[in-house]
């Protein structure tokens, strides 16, 4: 069963919103094994709408739009659907009721033109909208359905898990769809392409390899398909079990998503935390981790000492490691490594001091340097020079997953 996904929203097309809609639909609907064939972004524009339902129910089982539901008179979505499926416009009771006490919770006044959304084609199934104003429609056209949900993604994300994927998993047999992440690093992504091609061509045609590089680090992710869910998931193991002996030089991890997830897996087996002393990365790396819900388990604290006075005044740097080897050092990075041990009393710490550009370069230190250290509570520490030239964003990004690279595989090598 196949479905397509339109998002409507002259915003989204100028690039002033990014549109987290479609991935976040794309994601539910495979997590049940709802396939999504195409996402097409259009204007708020009654042809574009028009064209793009009738090409999506030609191509598609089913057609999910987001956007122009509102209030305004550029929100033209459920006038055109209404004209596209030949229905006149009536006023819902129940919708208007919903609206009310919304209205009457936030103390605002109902307006004339708030209460046009309770307006709705007569041939829809409206689909109610517990945390907002625009309700949401269902339309059926020769077995095939069509949904329009607002584009606002918090009420949208409610009515697509609550109401809209149960309705379609009414309506059609889902797939079995399987997938398994694997992140690796410290390989290039042509290099591993040539290394696993074998493996690769040898793969069923219902399994399919694709590869996602991010900064500093390469995803391989491998997809199962088919109608019989066990000899899909058994299959798709059987292919990873071969996989692996192939790329074991440079396996981070399963599917968590991104390396801070893996290495907070790692400390909270042990029981054991983590903090972080940032100079070019900015806090970046804290941000990385404190993002994931639960690391107040295991994270500690980040200073960020981005200038000479705060390595020495709160890291307790020597002025002399500074003023003989400079701040983006060995010797600097490791001591940042040690005062975040000492000050935060923790386990593990990362530190990282370098040179993320455009300027700031000095001989035999160019743009792009970075001196990383890792430090335990044992009194050992450990760091890596690495030069990771590009924008100043890709730098930090680049930086920031090697040092979760290198403390997983340190944690990993002392187990």
């Amino acid at each position: 069963m196949n479905i397509e996904i339109i998002n409507i929203g002259d915003e989204l097309l100028i690039g002033q919103v990014v549109n987290t809609n479609a991935s976040f639909i794309a994601q539910e609907l495979n997590k049940v094994g709802l396939n999504v064939v195409r996402i097409t972004t259009i204007a708020d524009d009654v042809n574009e709408i028009e064209l793009s339902v009738s090409s999506a129910l030609e191509n598609s089982d089913s057609v999910i739009i987001t956007g122009g539901l509102g209030p305004t008179k550029d929100d033209i979505t459920k006038y055109t659907l209404a004209k596209l499926f030949e229905s006149e416009m009536v006023e819902d009771e129940v919708v208007l009721d919903n609206i009310k006490k919304i209205f009457d919770h936030r103390g605002y006044v109902l307006t004339p033109t708030n209460r046009l959304q309770a307006q709705v084609p007569k041939k829809c199934k409206v689909i109610e909208n517990l945390v907002g104003t625009a309700s949401g429609m269902c339309f059926q056209k020769d077995n095939k359905l069509v949904f329009s949900m607002p584009g606002v993604p918090f009420e949208m994300k409610q009515m697509l898990t609550k109401h809209v994927i149960p309705i379609l998993l009414s309506y059609y047999k889902p797939s079995a769809i399987f997938h398994k992440t694997i992140i690796t690093q410290g390989v290039g992504e042509s290099f591993l392409s040539d290394k696993i091609e074998e493996f690769e061509l040898a793969l069923p045609k219902f399994i399919k390899l694709a590869y996602l590089p991010g900064p500093n680090l390469l995803r391989l992710r491998l997809s199962a398909r088919g109608e019989d869910q066990k000899e899909a998931k058994q299959e798709l193991e059987n292919q990873i079990n071969k996989l692996m002996p192939l790329i074991e030089d440079y396996f981070i991890g399963f599917d968590e998503g991104d390396l801070s997830l893996v290495l907070a897996k790692l400390l909270l087996e042990k029981g054991e935390s983590l903090s972080t002393a940032e100079s070019c990365t900015g806090g970046n790396i804290a941000h990385s981790i404190t993002i994931n819900a639960g690391s107040s388990n295991y994270f500690k604290g980040s200073v960020v000492a981005y200038s000479n006075e705060a390595k020495i005044d709160v890291l307790g740097v020597s002025q002399e490691a500074i003023k003989n080897n400079g701040a983006v050092s060995e010797e600097v990075a490791k001591q940042m490594a040690i005062g975040a041990i000492k000050k935060m009393k923790t386990n593990y710490a990362i530190s990282t001091t370098g040179i993320a550009g455009p300027t700031g370069e000095t001989e035999g230190k160019p743009i792009g340097t970075v001196w990383i250290a890792i430090a335990n509570n044992k009194g050992e520490c450990v760091a890596s020079k690495h030069n990771f030239f590009s924008s100043r964003e890709n730098f930090i990004n680049r930086t920031t997953n090697e040092c979760f690279s290198m403390l997983i595989r340190w944690i990993k090598s002392n187990n």
